[in-house]
């Protein structure tokens, strides 16, 4: 186990994810957007009222509503869904990064009075 390495994640793993609090910074300085890709009946279930809402399915033919000119985090329930939205949308060029903790953990964070720091 010695030669067992002691970073297993990659140094670009930072590159293609995006903590909470950075996520909150860049959006309020107008220099993010959220893109939620969860699909219909989850949007039902529960709303985030800000951002995008675009399935991951539907992202190859919504290409066009996304803005090029900031940095788009993508961002299901947790995050799996997310890297591989992620995946795709920098394939084709987006600045992009995946949501640690995904929609749940940004919903915790803004939960009760703290929702007022982000800026809508």
């Amino acid at each position: 186990m010695n030669t067992f390495p002691l970073n297993i994640v990659p140094s670009e793993m930072k590159n293609m994810r995006i903590e909470i609090e950075e996520f909150i910074d860049l959006y309020n300085k107008g220099e993010a957007e959220l893109v939620d890709i969860r699909v219909p009946f989850e949007t039902k279930v529960w709303q985030v009222n800000f951002g995008l809402q675009i399935p991951a399915n539907e992202l190859p033919e919504r290409l066009e509503e996304l803005p090029k000119d900031k940095l788009l985090v993508v961002a299901c329930p947790k995050s799996d869904r997310s890297n591989m939205a992620r995946t795709y949308l920098a394939s084709k060029g987006y600045e992009v990064k995946y949501l640690v903790g995904g929609l749940l953990g940004l919903m915790e964070r803004l939960k009760g009075g703290k929702a007022k720091d982000l800026k809508l």
